[in-house]
């Protein structure tokens, strides 16, 4: 699953988590690891945060996604404290079986040198002095890679690794759905009528039951498309999949081509004073959706590991990745507000890049085309990607120590059960904000906050076992303080009541 370089790709593709400890390849330095960061965070939830900002107010958007950037910067430098304590952990253990190592060689020359001792000449077998190398080595410097996976097992006891696990498949799971239902949603906009003006000038959104070719609807179009998808993509989950350098520059360069189109757009549209958007300030509603979506769209605790490791010089990290966190707040105000202020709420897709399908938005049939099928793609490129990737967590999972699995479970039973799950649900439903709200809501909100909180919690216990307080964590998080950890939980389990509370709520008023 890893590559030389770190994701590039448009969607943040998650690292091998079930990994153990793997090469560091070739180091950047720290400024071109700001850039792997911000191409790795901005992905799938930049283009549905425009929706979600539309439907809960600009007011509300601006505080929330503010906030959980801030809480978001916060869990990744507990990710990075732990992975600097794995270090740690490794060397000393390391340190530990050399010194086992020395003693047993000390003890066995020192009894050959009484043997060789001959008339008061003494035969030097080994140094006087040994070479003083302990204790001088950096144990907390970030060299070796260690995924969320190796971090899990060497804090966790075996319930939290399992519970580490279970919530990194249901996120993949989520994953695999949204993918799965953005393409054929692209597609079903790009070759069926995606609405137009009616005579009193107001767009009309149609409807999945509205015709698409002839006697074929819309949703049709759309179970067909999936279906194709399947076929071609789905083979993949049963055999291994690598990305390559060349397609993730590909797809990096397709991103920021498309979305610097869509703000340009938006803008130009705006200062003609064409702008048709008038958001409200706060709409209690549509909090849950974008809070699921703002997790989402900060997600990058689980690759952290494969992108901070290979940085040449790690001096200055936190402030870098605050920079970064910085930057992306703001591409994030900026294409959303844009999106908000210049198209009414009815109009903006779940998708923002169909938004831009209408011919009254643009004459060109290139870049409509060209925006239309953007996501198509490269969500196709990361689709089995995360596949096997999903797909190697399941026989981690399951994996007993020294045992092999069947043919038939290891080649048929794994795939169908990572590729069946998210191609059903996305056949039942293509609510895309919808996917990416509970996906962020649930297992987002356990990788970005929960296991980061357990992590760092955990790895100062051991590491205050293991130094005593003799040797400081250099990569220690600035929120040092314990109360900082409960704060994350607690904001964590709250989350989660809101939001199932108000999918019950939603679910009643129907």
């Amino acid at each position: 699953m890893q590559t030389a370089l770190p994701p590039l790709v448009a969607f943040s593709t998650p690292s091998n988590m079930a990994g153990e400890i793997t090469e560091t390849g070739e180091l950047y330095s720290p400024y071109v690891g700001l850039v792997y960061m911000f191409n790795l965070i901005v992905g799938t939830g930049a283009l549905t945060m425009p929706k979600a900002f539309a439907t809960a107010g600009w007011l509300v958007s601006l505080f929330l996604i503010m906030f959980l950037g801030f809480m978001s910067y916060m869990t990744t430098t507990f990710v990075m404290e732990a992975m600097a304590a794995a270090n740690a952990q490794l060397r000393w253990k390391r340190q530990e079986k050399e010194k086992v190592e020395d003693d047993s060689c000390s003890s066995e020359a020192s009894d050959n040198d009484s043997l060789i001792q001959d008339g008061g000449e003494w035969s030097e077998t080994r140094p006087i002095l040994s070479v003083q190398r302990r204790g001088s080595r950096d144990f907390f410097e970030i060299m070796e890679r260690v995924e969320m996976g190796q971090m899990a097992s060497m804090f966790f006891h075996k319930v939290g690794i399992n519970l580490f696990y279970f919530c990194i498949i249901i996120y993949l799971y989520g994953d695999l759905a949204i993918y799965a239902a953005a393409v054929p949603i692209s597609l079903m906009q790009v070759t069926c009528s995606t609405g137009n003006h009616s005579s009193t000038g107001v767009f009309e959104v149609k409807n999945d039951t509205d015709q698409c070719w002839g006697p074929v609807r819309r949703i049709d179009a759309y179970r067909i498309y999936l279906v194709a998808f399947t076929i071609l993509l789905g083979p993949f989950t049963f055999f291994n999949v690598q990305k390559t350098k060349y397609l993730q520059i590909l797809t990096s360069l397709m991103r920021w081509v498309a979305f610097s189109i869509m703000i340009i757009l938006a803008l130009v549209r705006i200062s003609k004073g064409q702008g048709e958007g008038h958001p409200p300030l706060g709409q209690l509603s549509g909090i849950r959706n974008l809070f699921g979506v703002c997790v989402y769209s900060f997600m990058c605790q689980h690759s952290l590991p494969s992108l901070v490791t290979p940085i040449s010089r790690k001096r200055h990290l936190m402030q870098l990745v605050l920079l970064d966190y910085i930057l992306i707040l703001g591409f994030y105000s900026l294409l959303s507000f844009t999106a908000i202020f210049c198209f009414q709420n009815d109009s903006l897709m779940d998708m923002y890049t169909l938004t831009f399908t209408r011919h009254d938005i643009i004459n060109l049939a290139f870049i409509r085309y060209f925006l239309g099928l953007f996501p198509v793609f490269t969500i196709s490129t990361n689709f089995p990607i995360i596949a096997v990737t999903l797909r190697n967590n399941w026989r981690t999972l399951f994996h007993r120590e020294g045992g092999t699995y069947p043919w038939v479970v290891d080649r048929i039973v794994f795939p169908l059960i990572t590729l069946a799950p998210p191609i059903l649900v996305a056949f039942c439903t293509h609510d895309l904000e919808s996917l990416v709200g509970i996906t962020g809501a649930y297992a987002g909100n356990g990788i970005q906050y929960v296991i980061p909180a357990f992590l760092v919690y955990c790895s100062r216990k051991q590491m205050q076992l293991i130094f005593n307080g003799n040797i400081v964590n250099k990569y220690r998080s600035p929120f040092r303080h314990t109360c900082w950890i409960w704060f994350v939980l607690v904001w964590a389990l709250s989350c989660l009541l809101f939001v199932t509370a108000n999918i019950i709520l939603s679910e009643t008023k129907l």
